[in-house]
């Protein structure tokens, strides 16, 4: 793969407002298209992203893509939007170069994973995913951040590593691309269960056990999907899953602390966890995996067991070696 040097970001969140601060770090251009043109101006004019990030002030340099044609020259495209908003979004992109995806989520209308998505609506397309324990605003800050970028091609991995490397932001590479995908999928979910434990003031032991046995549920689909064990255990799994799972930055665990302490949910956050759940239980049910976490969360938010009812089914199951 030719050496990048111009980034496109698609998405003006807090996540692809950091990643075009992360690429002009590296020494990259970068140029971020957003679905509202103020934000991207904003964040070009004013350095400065008014809905997502307002405290902080970005690198300067980012350039203002008013239409998704005018990445068109890219090197390589961030897709940083919503799972849900991935097949509507890469419809729309222009030209030939690779998509990197940096969604977490399963595709609700079609239990497709989101390397899958890319393949059905531009099959011809170079097709990479970046994953793995990031919060938007601790990256921008220049807090130390490891992430996986998975792609069957390994130069290409090398490659978008090297375009994205800066200071204490640190890419790792993999071809693992399901198990990167299923990793930032299925965590999203058990930070949902998390969040209940913290918001129900069940304890740091419940919390404890709930991560580790989560951890196991994520192994097992993982296998039984095709997921490498060491991806599992790597970066965009276990790494994952301990973040997502231990902080009120996360919205999955936020929103679980809000049906933990039968609260409405934190407003204008969007859980992704909520559209994964119903679907992973499918997946699970269709190979014959054990998830009774998952299968609880998806209970609660279809509303077919309240949260007490949910773990007092779990704390029943019958007991059994480790």
């Amino acid at each position: 793969m030719e050496s990048i040097g111009h980034i496109g970001v698609v998405g003006g969140g807090a996540w692809g407002t950091a990643l075009a601060c992360l690429a002009r770090r590296a020494g990259r251009e970068a140029t971020l298209w957003s679905r509202d043109p103020t934000i991207a101006r904003s964040i070009a004019e004013r350095r400065l992203n008014p809905v997502y990030l307002p405290e902080i002030v970005l690198d300067a340099g980012i350039a203002a893509a008013a239409d998704l044609k005018d990445l068109a020259a890219c090197d390589v495209l961030l897709l940083a939007c919503p799972a849900q908003a991935v097949r509507g979004l890469a419809a729309r992109l222009p030209g030939h170069r690779p998509v990197v995806i940096c969604a977490k989520g399963i595709e609700t209308a079609t239990g497709l994973l989101m390397p899958e998505v890319l393949a059905e609506v531009l099959p011809d397309r170079p097709v990479a995913l970046l994953s793995g324990p990031s919060f938007a605003e601790e990256a921008v800050r220049g807090l130390p951040t490891a992430i996986s970028i998975a792609t069957a091609d390994p130069e290409r991995g090398r490659a978008l590593a090297a375009a994205l490397a800066s200071g204490v932001f640190r890419p790792y590479w993999t071809h693992d691309l399901t198990g990167v995908a299923l990793g930032g999928a299925v965590k999203n979910v058990l930070a949902i269960a998390a969040g209940i434990v913290a918001g129900r003031a069940l304890g740091a032991s419940a919390t404890a056990a709930l991560i580790t046995r989560g951890f196991a549920e994520l192994t097992r689909f993982g296998r039984a999907y095709g997921a490498r064990t060491e991806t599992m255990m790597g970066l965009s799994g276990l790494g994952d899953l301990i973040l997502t799972c231990s902080t009120p930055q996360s919205r999955n665990f936020s929103f679980g602390v809000a049906l933990g302490k039968s609260e409405a949910p934190p407003p204008g956050k969007l859980a992704e966890g909520v559209f994964t759940a119903p679907v992973l239980l499918e997946m699970a049910r269709e190979k014959n995996i054990d998830m009774p976490i998952s299968a609880a969360v998806a209970a609660v938010l279809a509303k077919k067991l309240n949260v007490d009812d949910a773990i007092a089914a779990l704390l029943t199951r019958p007991l059994k070696a480790e």
